[in-house]
């Protein structure tokens, strides 16, 4: 009997210290912080992709970031998670994946502004270099936006208590499962034209799990605690990853759309009652041949 109690208070001392709060010192780099968007980007090269990122051999063109921060979307995303611009993830995505060359049109702009201003006032140092005709064009903005971000969508819990093993110590567990869920949309639109390219919507979804309890039987015990949430930031970016991939994948078949008959913007085909009949389209231009005279082959004696 006494031996009993000696290993029921023994694994009980021990259940405690497990339960405790353990501190550790900082580490550089470490994959319980990752989310899907991991390793870096310079110029066409990039380290430690995520292997499931689709990439492409030669960029398609220019691409700047358009975030529209007074929608009620990105008031949501930043007031009640917490979390921050979209963009930066969005950046390391377009240039690991080599289908877009990303240009500034952020608030590093207005920095680049400032530099310019700087040189245009005889400030800046001889030889700056902050000329005229350097800045390039974007062909295109992509406009990202979260179309649902819910945490705790749904759960399970429960609880089991039980009396055995030879010790008869009493053994508890309790457990519950939530998941995170979140929905978003890429839009690619034509600088030049204002022309929509491409559109595409990424999903994900993870389930947390937390167990929490005593464990005590055979001369040992265990405590696990806490419940260990998933930020919803990571759900987010795993759901851009998944419309970025979409969208590449829709653009490796683009074709683009035209309305027969007619260019576009000249009237469409939908006619309301007394609109005027639509412009025809504009017959290619001929090419006329330059006639070539030959060299005279007589000579003058």
């Amino acid at each position: 009997m006494r031996l009993v109690t000696h290993r029921t208070m023994f694994a009980m001392a021990v259940a405690v210290l497990l339960s405790g709060c353990v501190s550790t010192g900082p580490t550089i780099g470490s994959k319980d912080a990752e989310t899907v968007a991991t390793g870096s980007a310079a110029g066409g090269t990039a380290q430690n992709a995520n292997t499931q990122l689709e990439k492409c051999d030669s960029p398609l063109g220019t691409a700047a970031l358009v975030e529209e921060t007074s929608a009620e979307w990105y008031r949501i995303f930043t007031a009640e998670y917490k979390l921050g611009s979209t963009t930066p993830v969005l950046r390391l995505l377009m240039q690991q994946s080599n289908c877009f060359v990303v240009v500034e049109r952020g608030r590093a702009f207005q920095a680049m502004e400032r530099e310019r201003q700087i040189a245009g006032s005889g400030q800046a140092r001889s030889g700056s270099n902050f000329g005229g005709g350097q800045m390039v064009a974007a062909d295109y903005s992509i406009t990202p936006e979260v179309l649902v971000s819910a945490r705790n969508t749904g759960g399970v819990g429960g609880g089991l208590a039980g009396l055995g093993g030879s010790l008869g110590v009493v053994g508890a567990i309790a457990g519950g499962i939530r998941t995170n869920e979140a929905a978003t949309m890429l839009t690619l639109i034509d600088n030049r034209s204002g022309v929509q390219i491409a559109a595409s919507q990424g999903a994900s979804k993870n389930t947390d799990f937390s167990l929490g309890g005593v464990l005590l039987g055979g001369g040992a015990g265990a405590g696990l605690g806490g419940y260990s949430n998933t930020p919803q930031g990571k759900v987010v970016v795993a759901a851009f990853t998944d419309a970025y991939n979409q969208m590449i994948r829709a653009l490796r078949n683009y074709k683009a759309q035209q309305v027969q008959g007619q260019g576009l913007g000249t009237g469409g085909k939908l006619q309301v009652d007394g609109a005027p009949e639509p412009a025809p389209k504009p017959a290619p231009k001929k090419t006329t041949k330059k006639k070539t005279t030959k060299p005279s082959t007589t000579t003058t004696q």
